[in-house]
């Protein structure tokens, strides 16, 4: 499969509000076009019928379709299972999908769908408006609980004249006189597995089974005039940087009725002049006093809200770890939360006055200011580790 995935609405060729019949039915036309068996020793083909029975797997299950429409791709990563195929091996695909269209799916082509690769004429189709994509910036604070955005999108938006049609009046939209309103041409031809009845595209209306004989002055006939729309974007807490949202349906209009494009939001994380991030967790150096070291003392530690007060004991080493739970960022779509790691440093001071030197001068001798780490003292980097690793 490509690294970059492609939208699972187009593969299969429908919308966010088809039904699942209407889900099946695209499914399956894919299937017969890319099924090895049509197509054999085609690799292309065959990644094709891969790709579409992964689109399948998503779009027909409630849950992962809920998740895809809000996140995209990215609100699959971890989803649980339900799959039960691997979208990568034909046998899986196969056996998973063999008793949703009767018959036996790796049992050959003709078997599977019947006997016939045709199937009657299908839907018209519709133009797609095109996806129109937006950076927003975000603090970490708006990370930590979620925010909404308002944005202004410059777009194509339906022509208030003509209501989207293209049409200078209803008088004007005829049928199509090549496809007679169908929207497809249907073609016969003989094969192997008998007589292929295929459907293609009206190459005159482009699928839509009408023609305009009089346009309208305003849009000229494609239904869509540049236009802007204010948009309210609900981001959940803790998206992370480069994640893409998809607003279904707030992209561009299409020409002449067609179905809106998306909108997808890209998320920019602002750095945070304390703070910086690992996934759900939060890093902080935080620096105390020499007597406070030396003598122990409660501290403050600043959080992305608040602060959280932590007792340090007497004979606290510079590069020490805190680790405090649940105080980093919320994992997306989880009750799951990060930890704030925090590494003390032991402030030195640069200037000193002449009291202050001669109180240290004072000290330097003394047996308990001469270092004496211990053989068990582990690196920052190894604290930090011991985190995860438990």
């Amino acid at each position: 499969m490509n690294m970059t995935k492609r939208d699972y609405y187009e593969i299969l060729g429908v919308t966010k509000d088809s039904t699942p019949d209407e889900i099946k039915r695209a499914y399956r036309k894919k299937a017969m076009e890319f099924h090895p068996d049509r197509n054999p020793g085609n690799k292309e083909a065959e990644e094709k019928f891969k790709e579409a029975a992964e689109a399948y797997d998503v779009l027909s299950n409630p849950d992962k379709k809920a998740r895809y429409d809000q996140f995209g791709h990215e609100g699959l990563k971890g989803a649980a299972g339900g799959g039960g195929f691997d979208a990568n091996d034909l046998s899986s695909i196969f056996e998973h999908f063999g008793n949703i269209f009767g018959g036996s799916f790796g049992g050959g082509f003709s078997e599977f769908f019947g006997g016939g690769f045709g199937g009657g004429r299908g839907q018209k189709a519709k133009r797609r408006g095109q996806d129109i994509r937006v950076n927003v910036k975000l603090t970490l604070e708006e990370i930590s609980k979620g925010t909404t955005k308002k944005l202004k999108i410059p777009k194509q938006v339906v022509c208030h004249t003509c209501g989207g049609t293209g049409a200078k009046d209803k008088n004007s939209i005829i049928t199509c006189s090549t496809c007679h309103g169908t929207g497809q041409i249907i073609q016969q031809q003989r094969s192997m597995f008998g007589i292929i009845q295929q459907a293609t595209v009206c190459p005159q209306c482009h699928g839509t089974g009408e023609m305009i004989k009089d346009k309208c002055p305003d849009c000229r006939g494609t239904g869509t005039v540049r236009g802007e729309e204010i948009v309210d974007i609900k981001i959940p807490a803790g998206v992370m940087q480069g994640m893409q949202l998809r607003e279904r349906g707030k992209g561009s209009a299409a020409q002449n009725g067609g179905v809106n494009g998306d909108l997808l939001v890209v998320i920019n994380e602002l750095e945070h002049p304390l703070f910086e991030r690992d996934g759900n967790n939060l890093y902080l150096n935080y620096y105390i006093s020499f007597p406070q070291a030396a003598l122990g003392a409660e501290v403050e530690i600043p959080l992305l809200e608040g602060k959280a007060k932590v007792k340090l004991p007497a004979g606290t080493q510079s590069g020490q770890v805190l680790r405090l739970q649940g105080k980093g960022l919320p994992e997306i779509n989880s009750y799951n939360v990060g930890d704030l790691i925090v590494n003390v440093n032991v402030w030195t001071p640069k200037t000193l006055s002449k009291e202050e030197k001669a109180t240290i001068e004072k000290l330097m001798n003394s047996e308990n200011f001469q270092p004496k780490p211990g053989k068990n003292e582990k690196s920052f980097f190894s604290k930090v580790k011991q985190f995860f690793d438990n």
